[in-house]
């Protein structure tokens, strides 16, 4: 059966190595004084509570799952005490503002923390996770009464929270959105209508559930543009803020999954249930964005921690799995990891993790500088970035982590198949992040219609300036020649594919959505090859000096861009070969 260990020695070089969050945080107005040390410390509890309270619970959710009776759902054995710890260590708190409650830490740990959580319990991380998301959205677009009685609660984890989005005929087309909300007179509204698909709609873990819901107001516009969005609690607060009465929210059946068994998807129906405006009328979608952006990028970080799962998995079999020859081994028995087919599925595991790695926390840290930096150019640029890159996070990420996860499996043969080593798991568990939060085609159909064609390449264009600064910085300057050559021509090859793709879309409709994916795959590809050569340029100097560490780090860079990369020249080449026959309407000749 696998087991974790919190990767801290590759997380400390993240850190301090590659993005010097000494002298990053230092010229942050909010985390002054805050700096590496400190970071560390607050990452080495984080991967105590993970390995010790959080990791036993995987298997045996899995094995369990949830039951809902009379009501109410049960989640598996020794999810609620976890959570209870959870709450008693302050980590709901971790990256919330201090005049909430909050610890007012970098969003960069709660990315760390998070990861942690997801290598060692998926299922179980979902139900604390989006909390933030709501947290954020109450902050931004409630009312001060609103905000001064959900957000100290949210902060606390003394509630949790729920994304009521998603609907039968709906899906992710959320403007068909049919549950309805009337005025009930006393400034709150009587919601009505059914929910699908709900993480974490019902459990015995908090005390209270905030169900964050789209709803439509009566003579509301068609679409998107009449969606409001509302507050709606399992428990009516009472005068003193504690959970009072129970409203009309109700769990009429749990989804049966294939995996995350331990998270509670659950079927919501509101039957009159009181609720709360959020935002302005008719601007739900918009404001939903905030918690739904939250999420998008939380599951790339779910992602990096189900794909480290699954590399230490493999490794750890790797090494004492013994089994055929080996060329530069004498015994009859080799362990499995000194073959070369083996060990080209390790790394390719590795550099998929790393990768996803320092991208999780760059970004992390670009929220940072979005929420805190003194300068307003260094806000856009980092709301840009992100803005950007959040599509790429959701879907490059768990493309990788779901193909690690079946490396996994390859790795252990057919002992994987079997559910002893928990590798199985792993590929199950990781399948949904492909699809939840947007699944990964409309992440990368927003990625380049709306972030790159609709904007005129602006978001773009600081991303690629981004890039050429740093080719021509001294750090740029002492990256190996190679790759400092191919992410210059990648970014290149990119600019000018934008350009044609913006001017083509202008005649064909059709064009986004068929090559959509391969250029997210593209800019997934671009984000990783500057992040890997800037670890490389980090690492040079200590890796030529044998520093075995460093030399590792070189190791997995020089792989990426030999054996991985090179995945990008093909989309690329896909894109150009795209011939329109996406827009044959006769289903019967293309699909007989």
């Amino acid at each position: 059966m696998r087991s974790f260990v919190a990767p801290l020695g590759e997380i400390r070089f993240i850190l301090r190595e590659l993005l010097d969050v000494d002298r990053e945080l230092s010229g942050l107005p909010a985390y002054r004084g805050l700096g590496a040390d400190t970071c560390e410390q607050v990452i080495g509890a984080a991967a105590r509570y993970a390995e010790d309270v959080v990791a036993p619970l995987n298997a045996r959710g899995d094995r369990e799952g949830c039951v809902l009776e009379a009501g109410e759902v049960r989640t598996p054995h020794g999810y609620a005490a976890a959570y209870r710890a959870f709450v008693e260590q302050g980590w709901p708190a971790l990256a919330c503002r201090a005049e909430d409650g909050g610890q007012a830490l970098p969003s960069l740990l709660n990315n760390v923390l998070y990861e942690f959580l997801n290598a060692t319990c998926p299922a179980w991380s979902m139900y604390p996770a989006l909390a933030h998301g709501a947290y954020h959205t109450l902050r931004h677009y409630g009312s001060e009464a609103l905000r001064r009685l959900y957000l100290p609660k949210l902060v606390s984890g003394e509630w949790t929270a729920t994304m009521c989005l998603t609907e039968p005929q709906s899906g992710s087309d959320l403007g068909t959105v049919r549950c309805r909300a009337e005025a009930a007179g006393d400034g709150t509204w009587r919601l009505g209508g059914a929910k699908l698909f709900i993480s974490g709609g019902d459990h015995d873990l908090a005390e209270n559930i905030v169900h964050l819901v789209l709803a439509r107001l009566p003579g509301a516009p068609a679409g998107s543009r009449g969606v409001s969005l509302f507050v709606v609690p399992k428990f009516i607060p009472d005068a003193a803020g504690r959970p009072g009465v129970r409203n009309a929210v109700s769990v009429t059946g749990i989804e049966h999954k294939m995996g995350i068994c331990g998270s509670a998807t659950c079927a919501m129906q509101f039957d009159g249930a009181v609720g709360w405006l959020v935002g302005a009328p008719h601007c739900g979608l918009s404001n939903a964005f905030v918690m739904m952006n939250a999420a998008r990028l939380g599951v790339g970080v779910q992602a990096v921690g189900i794909a480290e799962a699954a590399s230490q998995a493999a490794i750890a079999y790797a090494r004492q799995r013994r089994q055929g020859r080996a060329a530069n081994i004498a015994t009859e028995a080799a362990p499995i990891i000194a073959h070369a087919e083996v060990r080209r599925m390790l790394l390719t595991q590795k550099a998929w993790v790393e990768g996803g790695r320092m991208l999780a926390y760059w970004l992390g840290l670009q929220l940072d500088v979005e929420a805190h930096h003194e300068d307003p150019h260094a806000r856009q640029r980092a709301e840009d970035l992100v803005a950007l890159l959040t599509p790429v996070a959701k879907a490059f990420l768990t493309d990788n982590a779901s193909a690690c996860a079946n490396l996994a499996i390859q790795v252990h043969g057919g002992y994987g198949y079997m559910v002893e080593t928990g590798v199985e798991q792993l590929v199950r568990d990781a399948r949904i992040m492909q699809i939840y939060e947007g699944s990964n085609g409309i992440q990368a159909i927003d990625l380049l219609g709306r972030k790159v064609i609709a904007d005129d390449g602006r978001r773009l264009r600081v991303f690629l300036d981004l890039i050429a600064a740093w080719l021509a910085s001294p750090g740029g300057q002492t990256a190996p020649a190679p790759m400092r050559q191919r992410l210059g021509s990648l970014a290149a090859d990119v600019e000018v594919l934008s350009r044609v793709l913006s001017a083509r879309a202008a005649s064909d409709p059709h064009l986004v959505g068929a090559v959509a994916t391969d250029y997210l795959r593209i800019i997934g590809h671009l984000a990783f090859a500057y992040l890997f050569a800037r670890s490389a340029a980090t690492c040079a100097a200590r890796a030529v000096a044998g520093d075995p560490f460093f030399q590792a780090r070189h190791v997995v860079a020089a792989f990426y861009f030999n054996r991985l990369l090179p995945e990008a020249d093909a989309c690329l080449a896909a894109i150009r070969a795209c011939d329109g026959d996406f827009a044959v309407r006769d289903d019967a000749i293309l699909f007989s």
